[in-house]
């Protein structure tokens, strides 16, 4: 497994990959580490020009590990635009489970790949933000770079 940890707006990021894919993106505490492989350099540069305000859309491999409900819901998640944001519901609608955005939520929860899976595009059916592994307000951060509309707490 290669590991890259470089410095972003939201705090330090760790970027994992696997067999040509990344497999996980997270905040971290740990020192910063070069990237040393050409996709994590691909993915560096990538993150670099989203947080510039210049990528709207990653286009890296990606392969999160999880439920085969789990990669239902993330798969979703990459069909959010830029700029947008869906309710946990309309989500579990989508998947055809109209009573499962509990469940939907949990599995974007445990989504391994933030920010390149967009799970803090997800937003309560009132507009609010509701909770986010990385905090709320790296989930304000990142709707607001990317200019969705929500509502704040």
């Amino acid at each position: 497994m290669d590991v890259c940890v470089l410095a972003s707006p939201v705090g330090r990021l760790m970027i994992a990959a696997e067999d040509g894919a990344i497999i996980r993106l997270e905040r971290t505490q740990a020192p910063l580490e070069p990237a040393s492989s050409p996709l994590l350099c691909q993915a560096t540069e990538a993150l670099s020009l989203y947080f510039a305000g210049r990528l709207r859309q990653f286009s890296l491999p990606l392969r999160p590990l999880g439920t085969p409900f789990q990669q239902a819901v993330w798969r979703q998640l990459l069909q959010i635009p830029y700029g947008e944001t869906r309710s946990y519901g309309e989500l579990a609608r989508s998947l055809g489970k109209p009573g499962g955005a509990r469940a939907v939520g949990m599995a974007n929860h445990h989504n391994p790949i933030s920010i390149l899976i967009p799970c803090h595009r997800v937003i309560g059916a009132d507009g609010n933000l509701t909770g986010y592994g990385g905090g709320l307000e790296m989930k304000c951060f990142l709707l607001r770079l990317e200019g969705a509309s929500f509502r704040e707490q």
